[in-house]
């Protein structure tokens, strides 16, 4: 969540799909089933994506990014085309620009991505969890017809005027978030030994050191001058962390006396104990 390139790469690099366990959830790559099934998180994935190829040369190339989406989240449809914008899902002409977001028959990464992994947990169903085998069955039948329709929403124009699309995910918000942020960076760095010293005498038995750790260091560098808040995606820390554990259990289990969190309108956010960033360097809080 702070190594943008290396986050970058686990949604363009060809997957591993390996498991040692029924609790390893590496064949699901950075990803969740919440992600797979109701498409939870996918904002800030497609901004890394966005991203990494607005600015791959150097200067910001809005015609790239939106292509390099388009194919990665490219899905066949052998359903009659109207010829239509809006009824477009496929795009295999963009596999001699992104051969790795999509293939010559018009499959995205995402959707191959998907397909792969159900295929992996059937063939190998003593390596995965009974739920896992559940979701996947669900996704095998279902997931296709239902990407079709949210890629198909993504591009709907900016102001249009049905209330059905003002509140959905676009790839006009996508660019324009993505353009806003800039490049892609790493912006891990170690925390002073002050900090260390007061996240461990605070922290609960039941909650790993490095979740605390990656909370702090992802609220130093994200939080701005005009609001102690920082969002907090939950869904893609699960993602992260290879486990819904994250949101499920251990979010619960900070004290007040590292981090603060609230629910408004349904977005998540956070802010840290005042003490624990104001040892933290100008260099990075700012």
């Amino acid at each position: 969540m702070l190594n943008e390139l290396e986050e970058f790469r686990a949604y363009t690099d060809p997957p591993v799909y390996a498991s040692t366990g029924k609790r390893d959830n590496t064949y699901l790559g950075r990803f969740t089933f919440d992600m797979l099934m109701q498409f939870e998180g996918l904002r800030r994935v497609l901004t890394i994506l966005a991203r990494g190829f607005m600015f791959d040369g150097g200067s910001p190339n809005f015609q790239r990014a939106r292509e390099a989406l388009l194919a990665w989240c490219s899905v066949p449809d052998k359903r009659k085309k109207s010829g239509e914008w809006q009824f477009r899902t496929a795009f295999p002409e963009l596999h001699e620009v992104f051969p790795a977001l999509v293939d010559e028959d018009g499959t995205g990464w995402f959707c191959r991505h998907v397909h792969n992994l159900c295929h992996y947990a059937q063939e190998h169903p003593d390596s995965v969890s009974k739920k896992a085998l559940v979701n996947c069955q669900t996704l095998s039948s279902g997931f296709d017809g239902a990407w079709r329709d949210k890629v198909v929403h993504m591009q709907v124009p900016l102001f249009t005027p049905t209330t059905l699309s003002a509140w959905g995910l676009r790839f006009d918000d996508v660019l324009a978030d993505a353009a806003e942020l800039g490049p892609l960076r790493n912006r891990d760095f170690e925390l002073p030994r002050e900090t260390v010293r007061k996240l461990k005498e605070r922290l609960p038995a039941d909650l790993p050191f490095e979740t605390a750790e990656t909370l702090i260091k992802y609220y130093a560098v994200h939080h701005t001058e005009d609001s102690d808040w920082v969002v907090l995606p939950v869904v893609n820390f699960d993602a992260y962390f290879g486990s819904t554990v994250f949101g499920r259990k251990l979010l619960s289990l900070f004290p007040e006396t590292i981090l603060i969190r609230e629910n408004r309108y349904g977005i998540s956010r956070f802010k840290a104990a005042t003490d624990l960033i104001g040892d933290l360097p100008e260099s990075i809080t700012k």
